[in-house]
């Protein structure tokens, strides 16, 4: 399995353009022609400006990451990885570093738990501007890096490494994967507006952006940690079903006990479909409540 869970033989191995280092990505602009940077360059700008206007013409983008993309720097072009570590760090204590693509759980969870969030070196084709199911440079710069500019959601995933090192150890992993991809990859909040993407998976994405906020087609939950652990997901279509939050600092308080009883209440238990709704539960949550 993948850092995010995604089993490597769902990844898509051809379509999309690599870097050529780590280093290249990170020093940004890279070695190699300047025919090949411009491309990398024009690939990020305009997923940016697809997601970016996706967002904002519907207000579907927490208001807190909206707040914090003047700090990934110049727009039109890939950032520079040292130049935003230097703003993150000061904030929240945070920093990038390059990857060459999927590593495993424990080195992911690693980073993560000491405020380290790993960064792949590939971009997106045009064809896979509306959704990709391997992460790209544009989903982890765009999609996640915002969000760790914020004191709470950044200490949230730093608990998220950390809980993963010991969900290792019990063999829950898979569980605990799921509540990753259900709020730090899918999640949804509640903000005065009314329905708001927080999850990387949605905001890099002008296709599921919308959906996942206005649609009526799938259906919105209340987070809770058991439903949540409980629920598989799909890598390959957009999501059947996504949880709510009222606000990060309730996604905190709600991950800060133990999760060993709950992972031995959950083995038990049949995982639920993506789309599996229990009796005592109905849809909820529509963009305008």
């Amino acid at each position: 399995m993948s850092t995010i869970t995604w089993p490597v033989s769902l990844v898509p191995k051809t379509a999309s353009l690599r870097l050529q280092t780590v280093q290249r990505v990170h020093a940004s602009p890279f070695g190699g022609s300047e025919q090949t940077v411009d491309l990398l360059n024009d690939r990020w700008l305009l997923s940016l400006t697809l997601s970016a206007r996706a967002g904002f013409d519907k207000g579907a983008q927490i208001e807190a990451f909206i707040a914090a993309l003047p700090s990934l720097g110049a727009q039109d072009r890939i950032p520079r990885f040292e130049d935003i570590n230097t703003r993150l760090k000061k904030t929240t204590g945070w920093e990038i570093v390059g990857v060459p693509g999927l590593i495993p759980e424990v080195p992911f969870f690693t980073l993560l738990a000491n405020r380290k969030f790993p960064v792949t070196d590939w971009i997106r084709t045009p064809e896979e501007f509306d959704y990709i199911v391997e992460p790209d440079i544009f989903h982890d710069l765009f999609g996640h890096v915002p969000l760790l500019f914020n004191p709470v959601f950044a200490d949230y995933v730093q608990r998220y490494g950390q809980g993963g090192l010991k969900a290792h150890g019990l063999g829950a992993c898979e569980m605990l994967s799921r509540l990753y991809w259900y709020t730090i990859e899918f999640g949804l909040i509640r903000e005065a507006g009314g329905l708001r993407a927080y999850g990387a998976g949605i905001l890099s994405s002008a296709g599921e952006l919308p959906y996942a906020v206005q649609s009526p087609e799938p259906q919105r939950l209340p987070l809770q940690l058991e439903r949540t652990m409980r629920t598989r997901y799909k890598i390959d279509t957009y999501q059947q079903t996504y949880f709510v939050i009222d606000s990060f600092e309730q996604l905190f308080d709600m991950t800060a006990p133990d999760f060993g009883p709950v992972y031995q209440q959950l083995q038990g238990l049949p995982a639920l479909e993506a789309d599996e709704l229990q009796p005592q539960e109905t849809g909820m949550y529509a963009s305008s409540d």
